[in-house]
């Protein structure tokens, strides 16, 4: 594979590490405007913005300028918790809705400010649970607009997995709130029909000495573009972003995210990894880390790996490092994007080991590390079993 600077023909990586003296979380969002909950606030697109340019805008099904109406037969949510968890669905004045963070372009102000009805499951301070909490939300069809919060009381334990399904055309917004102490990991899979179309903003807001860690798993829509983000609320907090994506001819799949180190003494670790096949595949992954002038003692790392299996597929990959102080444990950020490695390849083969059978057990082993994070057998088998289903069509 091809590190940072040396990039093959399809792709782009970029990255910009900067030192400056003043400068505000707006720089690195390298959004065109700034944070609102209300859609009037933003202009609609037109592709020309930093945000935007590489975003299929025909392909919002109108997301993005305020033609979408949302309809009945939208997205069923359906919750099962544990014992001790509250789950609610509350109107749109409750007041924990959007405290871990705003809108930052026009489709999640227009989700913010569209959904009727909002789900919440709270997990009490101190609760540790054994299972986990398990989100289906399942496409029928129509469109719809989201908002789904979910929020750890000091010192709980949690494990969430959000499964989104079926056909439907959604834009959501996403809390996960941790108090502090608490330790949340989320399993996030977009398994969605191939018509399916998803746009979510998802906001971490890590408290002091809490842990965070999220598993996101693209594998199937038309479009899909998530944009997590995370801050801290004290000091000690971690966060750890770790993506899977494998994106099939003619699909869109866009990850933008944004790591605000905004107090001192957190961590945070950055791990996505893409596989491409197909004409006209494309992934695009965005990865913001910035560390304020007032996070010293920060320790980050962002990295991003693609495999491409065929010629048509495009990747689009920006690491972007900015860091407002030299008070840091350190800091760093990769890229690298290539095909299969011939090495690999000769040495499998050289063992008896079929061309096509050792193709596969490239693919394997370049997802292996991503999968074993989620830590749920049912949903690692059911990930390995997608990832044979989709190698079937690329290198059998």
């Amino acid at each position: 594979m091809a590190e940072a600077q040396n990039i093959p023909v399809g792709s782009t990586t970029a990255g910009a590490i900067a030192v400056a003296a003043e400068a505000d979380s707006t720089v690195a969002t390298r959004m065109s405007a700034p944070p609102s909950f209300d859609v009037t606030d933003f202009p609609v697109p037109h592709g020309r913005e930093e945000e935007w340019r590489f975003t299929p805008l025909e392909r919002l099904r109108g997301l993005h300028d305020g033609t979408a109406v949302a309809t009945g037969d939208g997205v069923k949510v359906d919750v099962q918790a544990p014992e001790g968890v509250v789950v609610e669905t509350v109107g749109r004045d409750d007041a924990r809705l959007g405290r871990a963070g705003t809108p930052v372009d026009r489709v999640a102000a227009q989700a913010y400010s569209a959904f009727e009805k909002a789900s919440v499951v709270t997990v009490p301070k101190e609760t540790v649970l054994t299972e986990p909490v398990r989100i289906a939300v399942h496409g029928e069809g129509g469109t719809a607009f989201g908002h789904q919060v979910i929020e750890l009381g000091a010192f709980a334990e949690a494990v969430v997995v959000i499964d989104h399904t079926g056909d439907a055309v959604l834009a959501a917004n996403v809390d996960y709130v941790l108090g502090d102490g608490a330790k949340l990991t989320v399993v996030s899979v977009q398994d969605w029909d191939d018509k399916a179309v998803h746009v979510a903003q998802q906001n971490a807001l890590v408290g002091r000495d809490a842990s965070f860690k999220s598993v996101v798993v693209t594998f199937g829509g038309d479009l899909v573009r998530l944009h997590p983000r995370v801050t801290y609320a004290g000091p000690g907090g971690e966060a750890e972003l770790f993506g899977l994506y494998f994106t099939d001819q003619g699909q869109h799949q866009e990850h933008r995210l944004l790591v605000d180190h905004n107090v001192p003494h957190c961590k945070s670790n950055v791990v996505y990894k893409g596989a491409l096949q197909g004409d006209q595949a494309h992934a695009v992954w965005i990865g913001d880390v910035l560390i304020e002038a007032k996070a010293e003692g920060t320790d980050t790392y962002e990295m991003n790996r693609n495999l491409v299996l065929t010629d048509g597929a495009r990747v689009d990959s920006v690491p972007n490092l900015e860091i407002e102080t030299g008070e840091i444990v350190g800091a760093g950020h990769a890229s690298a994007t290539g095909r299969f490695d011939d090495e690999q390849l000769f040495y499998l083969m050289a063992r008896g080991i079929p061309e096509h059978e050792a193709r596969r057990l490239v693919v394997r082993g370049f997802f292996a590390e991503l999968v074993q994070q989620i830590g749920l057998p049912d949903i690692e088998e059911r990930l390995i079993a997608k990832i044979e289903e989709e190698l079937e069509a690329s290198v059998a």
